[in-house]
């Protein structure tokens, strides 16, 4: 790499935009350099093989340059092999797309959540594992940028989290004992773990990983959410 080019970055395309009659605006997660936008040039012309490859959940190799915020894209490749997303894990792997578009900043690099994207995509990969490869990605995610949640004790007094108790959750302070709380510590200590395959953990979870969400979104809606709720709806 110099200080204008990037050769065979390992990338996965978030979402593209037509720009002008032939090319396309990308924007892309790459490993080393975070989310980066990226001018494909004249992938939309009809003889291109390029604009193919150039497809959302498919890990890729990224070259390109340029010192402004949006760079030139000069070669794609596909790396293989890679899990296929269908039906509904499509779009539920837009949410996480928007998630990313959301929390990262461009040129931020944060490896660690390339990796777990890539570890997402192969559980939205498995429709069994759909929910809890969702609600992962979501805690790993902001852990990343930050936005962690505290699983561990009750707030305030700091005692260990009981798993027959019920809990309030509070985005920034974590858990409050309540009779009436809506998240009991079972599932509370599997989300810490990571260990999501209980149906009543994976409901709760699901509640209170939208809770917080959109707390640190300031109640802005996610587009990916209402499709996935209409689809879900239709099934």
């Amino acid at each position: 790499m110099t200080d204008r080019a990037v050769y065979l970055q390992p990338a996965f395309i978030l979402q593209q935009r037509k720009f002008r009659e032939t090319s396309l605006i990308i924007d892309v997660l790459t490993r080393d350099f975070g989310r980066v936008s990226l001018l494909a040039k004249g992938v939309r012309k009809a003889k291109s093989k390029t604009a193919g490859l150039l497809q959302p959940f498919i890990p890729l190799t990224l070259s390109y340059f340029g010192k402004s915020e949006l760079k030139t894209l000069t070669d794609v490749e596909i790396i293989q092999p890679f899990p296929q997303l269908q039906g509904l894990a499509v779009y539920c792997g837009f949410y996480v797309n928007e998630l990313i578009g959301c929390f990262l900043h461009q040129q931020d690099p944060h490896p660690e959540v390339f990796a777990c994207y890539k570890t997402c995509l192969s559980g939205l990969s498995d429709s069994s594992k759909i929910e809890a490869a969702l609600r992962i990605f979501e805690l790993d995610l902001l852990d990343a940028v930050g936005y962690g949640l505290q699983l561990n004790h009750d707030y305030p007094d700091g005692s260990a989290i009981q798993p027959s108790t019920h809990y309030h959750f509070n985005a920034e302070q974590g858990p409050i004992e309540a009779a009436d709380g809506s998240f009991s510590g079972k599932t509370l200590q599997a989300l810490q773990l990571r260990q999501l395959t209980d149906p009543q953990v994976l409901a709760e979870a699901k509640t209170l990983m939208r809770k917080v969400i959109a707390t640190h979104l300031n109640g802005k809606p996610l587009k990916s959410r209402a499709v996935i709720n209409q689809i879900i709806q239709h099934l």
